[in-house]
């Protein structure tokens, strides 16, 4: 689990209820749009973003920053500010992470929102209002859902394993009778909140994730007793200039060991 010192842990433990109370409003108002149909673009041909994510986007963004004027922020749908490089910490955002499912109906969807510093979430929430489920964590303190500490569950016989097929077709042929594969989770930070609460064994994630889809989520996950790294075996480091991660891993125990090995064979 990480740690922070005192000074940080205490700010952040004063910021979390900021951003719960505004991951909370924001759910709020993205539920305003679920299942009605909600003007949607494409981004970069491929990618959709509704007026859902943009409503939510605004909401955030004026709410937090009016709190905290000195943050950075970095958001999916907000055009980057290199400003926010300068900042001792920088708010981390995914309006609606799952716009997909979002748009599909489907309740895997989450805002999520967390608080960086140096390249590092020191708060994390995910507020998940179609599933009814709020996820939270501060480093050294645990990760908590709707009030209950959540754990990685212990490795079992039979593993639910999720991620890419082209990454898991590589796991090797020993573990492939022990793998179950899940089927494709659309939103990554709520995968990554899934291994935290031990439905779900491990999962790999496809080259260029942002920070905006694992800040909040790799608090929550990293609390609960896993891992997510990339294929040198690092933790990802966040709010740099660069946003984007090669391949990683998430989960806990010997499983995320292997799979840990499988993206270091990558670079051979």
């Amino acid at each position: 689990m990480p740690e922070a010192d005192d000074t940080t842990l205490a700010f952040a433990t004063e910021d979390l209820a900021l951003l719960r109370d505004a991951a909370r409003e924001a759910g709020t108002i993205a539920m305003r749009y679920f299942g009605k149909s909600p003007e949607v673009w494409m981004k970069g041909g491929t990618s959709p973003v509704s007026e859902a994510d943009y409503a939510v986007d605004t909401f955030l963004r004026e709410s937090l920053l009016a709190a905290r004027p000195d943050h950075g922020w970095l958001s999916e749908e907000t055009a980057d500010d290199p400003a926010r490089l300068a900042a001792r910490r920088t708010f981390v955002v995914d309006p609606i992470d799952g716009t997909r499912a979002f748009l599909e109906g489907r309740r895997t969807w989450c805002v999520s929102v967390a608080l960086v510093e140096a390249g590092k979430p020191i708060v994390g929430v995910l507020d998940c209002p179609a599933k009814d489920e709020v996820y939270w964590a501060l480093p050294g303190q645990g990760a908590f859902c709707n009030g209950r500490r959540l754990e990685v569950r212990k490795n079992e016989e039979v593993l639910e394993v999720a991620g890419p097929k082209a990454l898991l077709d590589r796991i090797p042929a020993a573990w492939q009778d022990r793998i179950r594969r899940v089927s494709y989770i659309p939103s990554l930070a709520y995968r990554l909140a899934m291994i935290a609460n031990g439905s779900l064994d491990a999962s790999f994630v496809k080259a260029n994730a942002h920070d905006w889809d694992i800040a909040a989520a790799l608090l929550v996950l990293q609390e609960a007793g896993g891992q997510l790294v990339d294929r040198q075996g690092r933790e990802p480091v966040l709010a740099r200039a660069e946003t984007r991660h090669e391949e990683l891993a998430a989960g806990s125990g010997p499983v995320f060991g292997m799979m840990s090995d499988v993206l270091g064979q990558l670079n051979a």
